[in-house]
């Protein structure tokens, strides 16, 4: 960056603190792109022989084989209904294709996420189908010819991309290998055809989550900035004094750990995420779900509607019974599945239960209706007996609850849908 240092005294305190938040989602996202990507190269080895190395190798997808499970404790509020494909792509080498192999008629997506945050971008079921594809993916100064056979071409407005697939498994051991070949033709390449594969330097330390040195941050940004330029329409005071952001940054981080600016839906239900594709003028919410949500889709996606606490307004809590029931006719409305899925407050993760059931939703076997239709679902730490449709919870703890909502239908997107309340029994 060449511009002049702004010192506390000319930006002001308030100016200091609105950079910081229109930055973090920066920073957050290079830290996502240290903890996600891969030392190591399958063909080509690790990108460093330094355990303690920053470089990793971008331009490469790598894969969760199963679905999560309560011995999982590396992301907070996991998905139990798909395995995960991730790659980040360094667009500064040029375009990188994007193949994907035909997924049959299962549910699956490919979400691409600027270095802002923005889920600009989808290849999947939803979007493009189903069949085999070839995507093309640039940054913002290419100005090269497409090559023929090109499914999609898609225009980064950064160098910086990360793309998280999601794919639907059953977990049974036939269809967990399936998905695992299709995972396998998933890859990244150069026009040439070659492997598009690169070492970068991430620069920091991925797995920590304390408050960054003034420096380290700055110096994150700094580089992030120089590839991805700032938003459209968006004004940065920047850079700023390394001083005035050691002062700031505590502040701004534990103000967005505690403050929580949900869409609320009724019923105790609450949307965190309701972005679509682009976060537009809303920066605070921004930051926020970078520091809390990171790597969260468009709701035209998928909608995460959340309950911390019953029909009364009280926390959701193991030692009580709760049911939640849809009418006849009246569960979510979707166009992929849906699935209900549980967690402890305490650490935000799945907790082990006697039958390993961490979600429940359409797709579960055995599913039971009431006789006039209704769909009732028991959530309780004791085992209501064979009759019932049970996720498990954890006893003598409090707990939440995601309706997962994969492709939500408009009374959903036009927030016309009545979400019921858990009820105690």
């Amino acid at each position: 960056m060449t511009e002049a240092v702004l010192p506390t005294e000319v930006l002001g305190r308030a100016a200091v603190r609105a950079a910081v938040l229109q930055t973090l989602p920066l920073f957050e996202m290079m830290r996502m792109r240290a903890a996600t990507t891969a030392r190591r190269h399958p063909r080509l080895g690790f990108a460093s022989e330094q355990r303690d190395s920053t470089m990793r190798w971008v331009n490469q997808f790598t894969h969760t084989h199963r679905r999560l499970g309560p011995d999982d404790r590396e992301v907070v509020s996991p998905n139990n209904d798909t395995v995960y494909s991730n790659t980040w792509l360094d667009l500064s080498a040029g375009p990188v294709l994007v193949e994907t192999p035909d997924m049959g008629d299962r549910y699956w997506t490919l979400g691409l996420l600027d270095a802002w945050t923005n889920p600009f971008a989808y290849v999947g079921r939803r979007t493009t189908g189903n069949r085999a594809q070839r995507t093309l993916v640039h940054g913002p100064g290419w100005r090269g010819t497409v090559p023929a056979g090109m499914d999609n071409v898609i225009a980064a407005p950064g160098e910086d991309v990360w793309i998280i697939g999601r794919i639907l498994v059953d977990d049974t051991p036939a269809d967990l290998e399936q998905v695992r070949a299709l995972q396998a033709q998933i890859v990244a390449r150069r026009l040439d055809g070659g492997d598009a594969a690169m070492r970068v330097d991430t620069l920091l330390d991925g797995r920590a989550v304390a408050v960054p040195p003034a420096a380290l941050y700055r110096r994150i940004v700094d580089a992030a900035l120089a590839r991805n330029p700032v938003p459209e329409g968006e004004t940065l005071p920047w850079p700023v004094g390394e001083e005035a952001l050691a002062r700031e940054l505590p502040h701004v981080l534990e103000e967005l750990r505690h403050t929580e600016q949900p869409h609320a839906l009724g019923g105790g239900w609450a949307l965190a995420v309701a972005v679509r594709s682009h976060w537009g003028e809303d920066v605070q919410t921004r930051a926020r779900v970078a520091r809390n949500f990171i790597g969260a889709l468009g709701i035209d996606e998928a909608m995460y509607p959340t309950a911390e606490v019953d029909a009364a307004g009280d926390p959701l809590h193991g030692s009580n019974r709760y049911e939640l029931r849809f009418p006849p006719g009246g569960g979510p409305r979707v166009g992929a599945f849906w699935s209900l899925t549980l967690y402890r407050r305490s650490d935000c993760l799945f907790v082990a239960n006697p039958i390993d059931r961490y979600s429940i939703g359409d797709r579960t076997p055995g599913l039971r209706l009431e006789a006039d239709g209704s769909l009732v679902i028991g959530l309780q730490a004791d085992d209501p007996g064979p009759e019932g449709n049970w996720l498990p919870t954890p006893a003598g703890e409090l707990f939440y609850v995601v309706l997962r909502l994969y492709q939500p239908q408009h009374e959903h997107l036009a927030f016309l849908y009545a979400y019921p309340p858990l009820r105690r029994r």
